[in-house]
This record gives C-alpha cells, structure tokens and sequence, in this order.
C-alpha cells in the first residue's frame, strides 16, 4: 500500500500473492501519493477507475487489481518470488537486444499518437541497436535451423 504500490506501478511486471492488498490510502491521512501513483495508475487502469481508488483510499485484492490490469499474475502466499523468477527466466531466453528495443518503444510511444509513434519507432537507440546487432541475424537463424538462439546481447 501507499509507497510500496507506488513501487509496483513503476514496475515493467507485477506478480502478486493471492493474500496482497494494493491501495493508495494517503488521502485518508492528509497526503496525497506524489512518488508516481497519482500518475500511474491511471494510466495503467484508466481514470475512472483509477479515480475511485485514488479518491477513496480503497483497498484493493489481488484478484482485483488482476482484473484491474495492474496486477500481471496472482499466485498462491509464499509463490510470488518463485512466479517472478520463472517470469525472468522466461525473460532471459528472448535477445536482450530485442527486450530492450522493445521495452524502449512501447514506453516512448505511449507519449505520442499511435501514428507518430510508429513514424518513429526506427529512430530510436535501442532499436538501431538492436537491427545492427548479431542477435538480429541469429534469431531468424536459429528458428530457421530449428535450434535454441544463442545471445550474444550484442
């Protein structure tokens, strides 16, 4: 709650234990959630929604926040550190190359129109990078020679 779901909205993924609680209780003291809440989460549920949290303090579940769209995966008290690491690791066998265009460009596009972001999706660092990196080559490779990629991250 307060900071620490201040936290999870400033994270790429959210998995959370089927007992975990998320609010942004600060109006209820006096204060205000000034560390990003106030702008994250409408834009990860929307403002009406979002409103109704931000406005009333109210405490959200798991389950909730899920269906809400903030929450990537609800598991079992005492999995949730289990989950992230099989997300990681699911993570880690794609080209960090590709991850980090990909990261890069959905984060820079939500700042402009759909048509603008597209327009400018090839200029972006990362995604130079990444079309000048050897994991360009050896992605389409390895799926032709029906065999894992091996990353160089380069």
């Amino acid at each position: 709650m307060g900071g620490g779901f201040e936290i999870a909205l400033a994270c790429d993924l959210v998995i959370a234990a089927e007992n975990a609680t998320f609010a942004l209780p600060e109006p209820r003291v006096g204060l205000a959630a000034l560390a990003g809440g106030l702008h994250r989460l409408p834009r990860q549920i929307g403002l009406k929604r979002a409103m109704g949290m931000i406005l009333t303090g109210r405490h959200v579940s798991a389950r909730e926040g899920f269906d809400l769209g903030f929450v990537n995966e609800v598991v079992p008290a005492g999995e949730a550190l289990h989950a992230a690491e099989r997300w990681a690791g699911q993570i880690c066998q794609n080209s960090p190359m590709s991850i980090r265009a990909s990261k890069h460009t959905a984060m820079k596009g939500l700042n402009v129109s759909l048509p603008e972001a597209m327009a400018a999706q090839r200029e972006y660092p990362a995604v130079r990078d990444m079309v000048a990196s050897a994991d360009y080559v050896e992605g389409p490779k390895a799926f032709a020679e029906k065999r894992p990629p091996r990353w160089l991250g380069k």
